[in-house]
């Protein structure tokens, strides 16, 4: 298992348009992943079994967790339970920084 990752050498993957990500480090238990974000992106309703918290390190989104829509900016952070459906519209280009526990294999 590594136990350094060097920004330089994460793979960047495009899931969909306006979406950057990269695995910034990963350990048995969390994953962090940094998520580049281009205003006017949108990240469709979706669920999954992994626990997720995640900051605004710039810029400012929408997102929708449950039903209940929240504007958040930079610093600001939020949490989405395992298996509770959330959406995100991006309102200016955004880095947003998101753990996973358990880690994401499809991120990997």
């Amino acid at each position: 298992m590594n136990l350094i990752f060097k920004g330089k050498d994460a793979s960047v993957a495009n899931p969909m348009n306006g979406i950057l990500r990269r695995m910034l480090a990963c350990g048995k238990h969390c994953q962090i992943i940094e998520f580049s974000l281009t205003k006017g992106a949108r990240i469709p309703g979706h669920k999954h079994p992994h626990e997720q918290i995640g900051f605004l390190e710039k810029g400012k989104f929408r997102i929708t967790i449950g039903g209940k829509e929240h504007t958040l900016g930079q610093g600001d952070g939020y949490w989405v339970e395992p298996n509770i459906e959330h959406s995100v519209e991006v309102l200016e280009d955004t880095i947003a920084i998101d753990v996973f526990s358990p880690p994401r294999e499809d991120f990997m």
